[in-house]
C-alpha cells in the first residue's frame, strides 16, 4: 500500500467478482489511445498536405467555396479518425474473444499467469482504479514473434543479452490505471508488481508491445529502463488502415 496527495492505493490478485471492474478498465484504457494515436497521424507532414490539397481542391471545385474546402479538407480527417478508431477496437474485440474471454482458465487458476487490480477510497467506498496482466510465455514460444510483423525490424541479437535457464519470460499485456488516477504513484507499483512477478516464477525478463501514440507509456518504461529490441507496423487491422494511422509498435524488454 502506498500513499501519495491523500489516496492510499492497494494492489491485490483479481478475484472473479472483479471481472466486471476490469473489462471496463480495459476498454476504456484501449479505446482513450484513438484520439491521440488520430492526432499524430494528422500532424503527419505527409497528411497535413493531403488535408491542404483536399482543401484547396474543394475551393477550386465549389466555385470559391469555404464550405466545400471544409468538407473536403474533414473527409480526409474523418478517414483518419476511423482508421485509428479501427485498429484499436479490433484489437479490444480480439482480446475480449481470446483471454479476456475467460479470466478464470487463462489468469485465475493459471500458475504461470498474473491478473491484479489495484483499490482506491472513492468518496468513501473502495474501487478498482488499475488493473494488470502477465502471461508466462516458453523460449520455444518465441521464435516466430516477427516472422508476422508486417515491416518488422529487430535488434541485432548482440545488442542485448541472451535469455539464460529455460527461457521463460513474462508479457505484459494489460496495464491500465483510471484516468483521474494517474501521476500518482500507481502505475509505477503496477510496473513493480509485474517485475517481482516475473523474478518469482524464474523468467529472464518482461517484454510488452507498445504503439507509439502510447506516450505515458513510454515514458514509464523508460523510466524503468526498458529497452526496444524491435518495431513493426503491423496492428492486424486492414495493411491500409495501419499504413494512413501510422501507428508503429515498438517491442519493449526488460532482462531481471
Amino acid at each position: 500500500m502506498a500513499q501519495k496527495n491523500n489516496i492510499q492505493f492497494t494492489i491485490r490478485k483479481c478475484t472473479a467478482s472483479d471481472q466486471h471492474a476490469v473489462m471496463s478498465l480495459f476498454r476504456d484504457g484501449i479505446l482513450e489511445h484513438v484520439y491521440p494515436a488520430f492526432f499524430k497521424a494528422m500532424s503527419h507532414p505527409d497528411h497535413v498536405g493531403v488535408a491542404l490539397s483536399l482543401c484547396m481542391a474543394g475551393y477550386v471545385l465549389g466555385g470559391s467555396s469555404y464550405f466545400q474546402a471544409l468538407l473536403f479538407g474533414s473527409a480526409w480527417a474523418g478517414l483518419i479518425y476511423y482508421c485509428c478508431h479501427e485498429i484499436y477496437e479490433g484489437y479490444m474485440v480480439r482480446r475480449l474473444s481470446t483471454d479476456m474471454a475467460d479470466i478464470q482458465a487463462n489468469y485465475l487458476d493459471n500458475p504461470d499467469n498474473g491478473l491484479w487490480v489495484a483499490e482506491a477510497d472513492v468518496n468513501g467506498q473502495q474501487k478498482v482504479v488499475g488493473v494488470l496482466a502477465v502471461m508466462g510465455k516458453r523460449g520455444e514460444e518465441e521464435g516466430g514473434r516477427f516472422e508476422d510483423w508486417n515491416g518488422g525490424v529487430m535488434a541485432e541479437e548482440s545488442e542485448f543479452v541472451q535469455d539464460v535457464g529455460d527461457g521463460s519470460y513474462g508479457e505484459m499485456f494489460l496495464m491500465v490505471v483510471e484516468f483521474p488516477l494517474r501521476r500518482k504513484t500507481l502505475g509505477s507499483q503496477l510496473m513493480q508488481k509485474a517485475l517481482d512477478f516475473c523474478k518469482d516464477q524464474g523468467y529472464s525478463r518482461l517484454v510488452l508491445d507498445v504503439s507509439s501514440a502510447h506516450t505515458a507509456a513510454i515514458s514509464l518504461l523508460q523510466k524503468f529502463t526498458f529497452a526496444q529490441t524491435g518495431s513493426h507496423s503491423n496492428t492486424h487491422a486492414n495493411r491500409w488502415f495501419s499504413r494512413l494511422a501510422r501507428i508503429n509498435v515498438m517491442r519493449m524488454e526488460k532482462f531481471i
